[in-house]
């Protein structure tokens, strides 16, 4: 029996396994689900081995201000209603705040039920930093709105993650290139799917790859942090050259990264190069 309430969960993103227990305890008790697309659920469903004939409302974009007082109503007349996204997190570039600020403005009890994001899982394996990042969600389609975003974020000090259709990859990357100037970059598509792909470069390097390998299914582009200025009279390559051999690589960035100023991506880059 679930208590009454409001529960985001989280699906799968490619690999159906990667359902928690929690999540399915609940969307098998959920009196009624709130989804985007009901066809895309109800396919979910059977495949997890769940009830597809329960009462299914799509809850998008075009309808989020009309349908949060009825599913606000569903849980004032003591109905537990589970709220997913076609794939991955609620509310990350899908619909959901709304109805989450009318429960918390109603004192209405919701949870989350946390699992498989793509942003998450996209810069686990990028080799970007990770310490630091921004996710901006979907990239515009038009040229100058696309450009506008770019610089717009080009001096913030911390990765940079968008949302990307496989059509427009290489497009973007052109333009990313124009703003960005040498970055390192990352796409990753299709992930924890059976053809799950990450390439790191620049974009202009990703662009050229992206051209005669034409990309398929689902993306995530990543542009890493800008590159801090070097102190002046700090050789790097010589500065690595001491440390190499007598401690870790890892040791060895962090050392000079502290003492040149500039940033880690740079120093790893030649210090891989020197222990080659």
């Amino acid at each position: 029996m679930l208590d009454y309430g409001l529960y985001i969960v989280a699906t799968p993103i490619g690999n159906l396994q990667d359902i928690s227990q929690r999540a399915l305890e609940v969307l098998r008790a959920a009196d009624i689900i709130a989804c985007e697309d009901t066809r895309v659920s109800r396919k979910l469903f059977s495949l997890l081995g769940l009830d597809a004939d329960k009462p299914f409302i799509c809850y998008q974009d075009h309808n989020e201000e009309q349908k949060a007082p009825d599913i606000a109503e569903f849980v004032r007349q003591g109905k537990s209603v589970a709220l997913i996204s076609d794939a991955g997190s609620p509310l990350i570039s899908d619909p959901g705040y709304k109805l989450v600020r009318c429960f918390r403005e109603q004192g209405l009890p919701l949870q989350v039920v946390p699992g498989p994001s793509a942003v998450i899982s996209a810069l686990q394996i990028s080799g970007l930093p990770t310490n630091r990042f921004m996710f901006a969600g979907f990239i515009p389609n038009k040229d100058k709105a696309r450009k506008d975003l770019f610089n717009e974020l080009k001096n913030i000090n911390t990765t940079l993650v968008f949302y990307e259709t496989a059509p427009r990859l290489v497009k973007t990357l052109q333009a990313a290139e124009e703003i960005f100037k040498g970055r390192q970059a990352a796409v990753a598509r299709e992930i924890t799917k059976l053809f799950e792909e990450c390439r790191a470069d620049t974009c202009a390097g990703l662009a050229a790859y992206f051209e005669q390998n034409p990309p398929k299914g689902e993306i995530v582009l990543m542009i890493a942090p800008p590159e801090e200025p070097a102190k002046d009279g700090v050789d790097l390559r010589a500065e690595l050259e001491k440390r190499i051999g007598t401690m870790s690589l890892k040791s060895a960035v962090k050392e000079v990264a502290e003492l040149s100023g500039c940033g880690r991506n740079e120093i790893y880059a030649l210090a891989l190069e020197l222990k080659k």
